[in-house]
Parts: structure tokens; C-alpha cells; sequence
């Protein structure tokens, strides 16, 4: 039974709905229904939203995977904290012209961070449980 990650994909979920909800508001003041409509604004929140549904949940699936695999409690703590830290901070360098462009770059790195982490200790994992090594 997982007991950690489910805490994190609860807060990354919430965090979520408010990307999606931010989106709605966004398309509705300015009237767009479908596409960019050419807005700035619109652009960014679309893009804001489909990046984090593009890779929370590969980044999630793979923590749940190296905590059902026993991965210690430490890690896997830390590396969920980092995806929560990661995607918030993505979406506050991506969501203004002004916001600073090293937020989504950190956002990014620490999204990367984790899925490496995540994947590398989930092969180790396999190798060793296969007798590989």
C-alpha cells in the first residue's frame, strides 16, 4: 500500500485543478473558446496547464512505482517535495512576461531531477532483483 506518494499527487492535484481553473478564467476574459486566440495571456496559461499534465503524471506514476518497490521513506519524500517545489515553480516563471525566466528553467531541472532519480533507482532495482548483479 502506498503510504507517501499519495499525499503528493493529492497536493499536485489541487495545484492542478487551479492551472485548469486559472486556464477557464483566462479563456473566458478574454472570449477565446478554442486555440490562443493570438493572446499572450491565453498562450501562457494553455502552455502552463499542458506541462504540468504533460509530465506530473509519467513523474508521479514512476515515485508510486519506487515507493511500491520499497524505496525509502527519506527519498521518496524528497523527491516528491521536489516535484511539488519543481511544477510551482515552472508555473510561476511561465505564467508572466515579468516573472523570471530561472524559475521555469529550476521548475524544469527539478522536474528532470526527479524523473531521472526515479527511473535510475527503479532499473537498479530490477537489475538487482533479477540477479543481474
Amino acid at each position: 500500500m502506498l503510504k507517501i506518494i499519495p499525499l503528493y499527487a493529492a497536493l499536485l492535484t489541487l495545484f492542478y485543478v487551479y492551472l485548469s481553473a486559472r486556464t477557464i478564467g483566462v479563456r473566458r476574459n478574454a472570449k477565446i473558446s478554442i486555440g490562443d486566440g493570438g493572446d499572450d495571456s491565453m498562450l501562457r496559461a494553455m502552455r502552463m496547464h499542458a506541462n504540468f499534465a504533460e509530465y506530473a503524471p509519467i513523474t508521479l506514476l514512476s515515485l508510486a512505482f519506487v515507493e511500491m518497490q520499497g524505496g525509502p521513506s527519506w527519498m521518496l519524500h524528497t523527491l516528491g517535495a521536489l516535484l511539488l517545489i519543481a511544477r510551482l515553480s515552472h508555473a510561476y516563471g511561465i505564467s508572466s512576461v515579468k516573472a523570471p525566466g530561472k524559475f521555469r528553467v529550476a521548475g524544469m531541472a527539478g522536474t528532470f531531477t526527479t524523473i531521472v532519480i526515479s527511473g535510475f533507482w527503479l532499473i537498479n532495482t530490477f537489475v538487482i532483483s533479477q540477479g543481474f548483479l
